[in-house]
């Protein structure tokens, strides 16, 4: 046979094999990568407290199964069923419930909580917690649980209820999480390791401005006005209290040095008489660790402080290695990367632990005596997460055995550590170390997308507009991918702090509405340019009262290395991102008119005058500070030089990053006589969320698709 037969007999083959294949919808793409196409792993896996057993859900968390480290045959601990058999309850599943010990559980059923005994399966009411309480945090003994109802704090205890503060002035907020969430506060309670003691966060918002969202539910339309503090205004002033159940008293810690500083990262000691807080200056070149007297309130002293021209970021509390020791160990990155450092509560560094060059990411666990220290960092590669493990003396070892994105738990005793892992062509594999390092697999799955027309992804690096630091790209192609033809081009970007577009994981961070995208024939694009994350502190903080100078160019990079290749067709090459993403593509499309041909911007932050204070002012300073700053990188200033066809979206309700800003840069266009394209989505925040996210995709890919021929 000859050659040419050959030839095309296997294009003939490729072909009917082609069109065997399934398509993915669009609807799917948005809405089924985590449920139809998702990987089997041990959802809601967690070890039993003070046991080597461990539990996950399946059934749609309608089912609870249990297995012990040393036998990993696991059978059937409780169903959804046969709660409510039990309790006369309506539970559609199980999420959410706290494993008490290898016995009882408590279930909350419309905040009345159960404490359900699984062997006997019996179960008795336990507290009932009014239907507006927020923010449930349970004791250390699940004997006592806190909650919030507006802006005060109370407490269940079962019998009575205890209202912690009482402020009739709605400015007064105790017990949610401040600072907008940002140097890594998620909650505002803190019971004290032994339940005698409640810290909670506290801010007054009586200087911050209102912003004013609209609510067209209502008829007529309704304010909705929030608390927005946005960037050089007035913000929030924070303070903790502590509240004594013994004596029923509170009494409050308030910044040191000034009323608007930042306390965050609050801590108890294990002897539960001390509070370690990280108070920051507003300017966040300046953080003091403090030491405060638990019982009185007052500061004691100060263990370590640390400053930088650029910022200080702390996100981490002080973590004890030793539940009978005050010995804590602090993450910092005044080396560059987070690394760990172990101190006395003297202040005296006792041991750096960790001398990486890639970041720490987060502590998960010690072993019983305290003397190993679980975590997970990066790895030298920066796509990766891996699990490592440190002793007190600083000798470092990696427990993860395959490159990839880990997630690692480990056991109370530190005996036995479960990890749970995607990379680029693995799924999901679920595995149990021992304390040997010897694995054992308790799931793979299969790949769910065999079956389906879905294109394949390549990581590669490029070199920044430095010419000097590596970026990680990633290019998505189309499964019937031909080298003789010419694609079109999407770039996906977000390119600001705390966010990692591409990793080693499977489909490679990506979205999989990018992957249909590629099957319209489209190739998608995506670099993690200076001043994204996991990178390290010099690699993220050149973005320096300067946002999007350096990332734009770092992107322009990414289009010439496009434009290096022979399949792409440089003429057509789209830009979208979200958020700061959207800020880029807006900047991209007005700072350099000729690279993009159309660009969608969702949520895009056009003036950082208008966003808040935490976040803005750490990156970019205050508009009197760094009033050039703020000049360049406001895209408001550019509207006059749009060439392209541009999308603007917006939610109506977003509260992080106000419709003003999207409203002000078609004031711009319109001032210019400049034509573009703006669709609302009302009543959502700043992401688009539900089935209404489909709506959303379809015409952030169609409009691109129309306009980039």
């Amino acid at each position: 046979m000859s050659k040419k037969i050959l030839l095309l007999l296997s294009c003939f083959m490729a072909l009917t094999l082609q069109a065997q294949l399934q398509k993915i919808t669009l609807e799917e793409s948005v809405l089924q990568q985590g449920r139809k196409f998702g990987a089997d792993k041990l959802s809601g896996f967690q070890w039993l407290p003070n046991s080597n057993q461990y539990i996950y859900f399946t059934d749609f968390w309608k089912k609870i199964v249990i297995a012990s480290a040393q036998n990993t045959n696991a059978t059937t601990w409780t169903t959804t069923e046969e709660i409510n058999s039990s309790l006369n309850s309506k539970l559609g599943n199980l999420f959410g419930i706290i494993a008490i010990d290898n016995q009882n559980i408590i279930v909350n059923s419309n905040n009345v909580f159960y404490k359900y005994n699984v062997a006997l399966k019996k179960g008795t009411k336990y507290i009932e917690l009014p239907q507006n309480a927020e923010n449930i945090t349970w004791d250390n003994a699940f004997l006592k649980v806190a909650y919030t109802i507006e802006n005060n704090l109370y407490v269940n205890d079962g019998t009575s209820t205890i209202n912690i503060t009482n402020f009739a002035d709605k400015n007064i907020v105790s017990g949610q999480s401040i600072a907008r969430n940002e140097f890594g506060i998620k909650e505002g309670i803190f019971w004290s390791p032994n339940g005698n003691d409640l810290a909670f966060y506290q801010k007054d918002e009586t200087d911050v401005a209102e912003y004013p969202l609209l609510d067209i539910n209502e008829t007529p339309g309704k304010l909705n006005a929030i608390k927005y503090p946005m960037i050089g205004q007035k913000s929030e002033k924070p303070r903790v209290g502590i509240y004594h159940f013994n004596s029923g008293t509170t009494v409050y810690i308030n910044p040191k040095n000034n009323p608007e500083d930042y306390l965050t990262n609050l801590a108890w000691t294990p002897d539960a008489k001390y509070l370690i807080i990280a108070e920051l200056n507003r300017g966040q070149n300046d953080m003091c660790l403090n030491l405060y007297d638990a019982n009185l309130g007052k500061f004691t002293k100060t263990l370590l402080n640390e400053t930088n021209d650029r910022w200080v970021e702390p996100e981490h509390p002080a973590f004890f290695p030793s539940k009978s020791s005050n010995n804590f160990v602090w993450i910092s990155e005044k080396d560059g990367f987070n690394n760990l450092y172990y101190y006395d509560l003297e202040g005296n560094l006792l041991k750096k632990l960790t001398n990486n060059k890639f970041p720490v990411r987060e502590i998960i666990g010690t072993n019983a005596k305290g003397t190993e220290i679980y975590f997970k960092a990066t790895g030298e590669k920066g796509i990766n997460m891996l699990g490592y493990k440190v002793n007190l003396k600083g000798k470092q070892s990696l427990i993860t055995k395959n490159e990839g994105v880990h997630n690692v738990q480990v056991s109370f005793d530190g005996n036995w550590i479960f990890d749970e892992y995607s990379n680029h062509t693995t799924p999901s594999k679920s595995l149990l170390y021992n304390n040997k390092g010897v694995a054992t697999t308790l799931l793979e799955s299969k790949n769910k997308y065999e079956g389906y027309q879905i294109g394949s992804a390549e990581i590669s690096t490029i070199k920044a507009a430095d010419n000097t630091t590596d970026l990680f790209t990633r290019l998505i192609k189309p499964s019937n991918f031909d080298t003789s033809k010419k694609y079109p081009v999407m770039v996906y970007v977000y390119g600001g702090p705390h966010a990692q577009m591409i990793t080693n994981s499977f489909l490679d961070g990506a979205n999989l509405w990018m992957y249909w995208m590629a099957e319209q024939g489209y190739l998608v694009f995506t670099v993690d340019n200076r001043g994204s994350d996991n990178r390290g502190n010099a690699f993220e903080s050149v973005i320096h009262r300067n946002l999007g100078t350096n990332e734009i160019e770092d992107q322009l990079k990414g289009v010439a290395y496009l434009k290096s290749l022979p399949y792409v067709d440089a003429n057509r090459i789209a830009v979208h991102g979200w958020s700061f993403g959207g800020f880029m593509t807006t900047s991209l499309m007005l700072r350099k008119p000729d690279v993009f041909k159309v660009g969608v911007a969702g949520g895009p932050v056009t003036d950082w005058k208008w966003y808040e204070v935490m976040y803005g002012e750490r990156y970019m300073d205050t508009p009197l500070e760094n009033k050039e700053g703020f000049e360049t990188a406001s895209v408001l200033n550019y509207a006059k030089n749009l060439k392209g066809k541009l999308l603007l979206i917006h939610g109506t309700s977003d509260d992080v990053v106000v419709e003003q800003h999207n409203l002000s840069l078609v004031k711009k266009f319109v001032e210019a006589g400049k034509q573009v394209d703006y669709f609302p989505y009302p009543m959502h925040k700043h992401n688009v969320i539900g089935k209404d996210r489909v709506h959303l995709i379809e015409k952030v890919l169609n409009y691109i698709i129309e306009n980039n021929k």
